[in-house]
């Protein structure tokens, strides 16, 4: 298939019959917004655009956004060069099959409604990924990752980022941080989990539904433990202390180690069996 390209200066509205099956995205300060649908055609808005322009090619199936001297293998080499004067508003609606890469300097990132593939690289910036069913990768350097409603496999690492799950109803994050925190509020319903999170410096909290379905395995150096689940034993002298044992059968996996953090196991409150009482309706001014 022939490449087609455009050079985008200003603000400025394209629509894509071809079929898009992988989209990339890569800027410079400003935001990248990407929603998957149920429609076969893409649709990318521009506006905002400062400094120079941004290509768009289309081809073989892949529409990319990006500048032309910023490559997804070198997106990380940008730490020090502070944007260079560059801004760029990026919304793009994509069939929620597609694979998506979005890297970023200095951006902040939202991808919702994608079933396949979505990885996320930044320099900083944070990022929001919301509803997605495929699996995610995420490395920043000091960009923030945000999952919301995520049921695919969960890889994250980076050096002073923070990573937070919202309902988390898949079974498997894996995350590496030098001081960056991991909050994990997570229902995997009932599944067996795989959890293992590493950092130097952050704080590690993860919030689980009684029962689980792990073997448990958290270390701290010099931090301070928290365990809310009488089936764990909390042990350790001189500073260093672990939480161990067994919840539900054991067969997931949950490690969590720190040397310096604190650790904190979490439950969730129990679903209620009742309906809530229906609210009364009326106007809302």
């Amino acid at each position: 298939m022939p490449v087609s390209t455009w050079a985008i200066a200003e603000s400025q509205k394209l629509t894509f019959d071809d079929p898009v099956t992988a989209l990339q995205v890569r800027i410079v300060n400003g935001t990248v917004n990407v929603v998957g649908t149920e429609e076969q055609s893409a649709r990318l808005e521009i506006s905002g655009v400062e400094g120079p322009p941004l290509v768009v090619t289309q081809q073989d199936g892949t529409l990319t956004v990006t500048y032309e001297d910023l490559h997804w293998k070198g997106l990380l080499k940008w730490l020090d060069r502070k944007g260079w004067h560059r801004n760029a508003v990026v919304s793009v609606v994509v069939p929620a099959d597609c694979s998506v890469e979005v890297g970023v300097v200095g951006a902040e990132a939202v991808v919702s409604g994608i079933r396949g593939r979505t990885e996320i690289r930044g320099v900083s910036g944070d990022t929001s990924v919301v509803g997605l069913t495929g699996s995610v990768r995420g490395e920043t350097v000091s960009g923030n990752l945000e999952a919301q409603d995520v049921t695919g496999d969960l890889r994250f690492q980076s050096v002073s980022g923070d990573l937070t799950v919202v309902d988390g109803t898949g079974t498997s994050v894996h995350a590496e941080s030098v001081s960056g925190g991991m909050i994990l509020d997570l229902d995997p319903s009932g599944k067996p989990t795989d959890i293992r999170l590493t950092t130097i410096s952050g704080e590690i909290a993860i919030r689980l539904p009684h029962p689980a379905d792990a073997k448990v395995e958290a270390n701290t150096a010099s931090g301070s433990l928290s365990n809310a689940f009488e089936d764990l034993r909390v042990s350790g002298q001189w500073g260093a202390k672990k939480i161990t044992g067994t919840l539900g059968a054991g067969t997931g996996t949950l490690k969590a180690m720190t040397a310096s953090g604190s650790i904190a196991l979490l439950r969730r409150p129990p679903v209620e069996d009742e309906p809530h009482e229906a609210e009364p309706t009326g106007k809302v001014l």
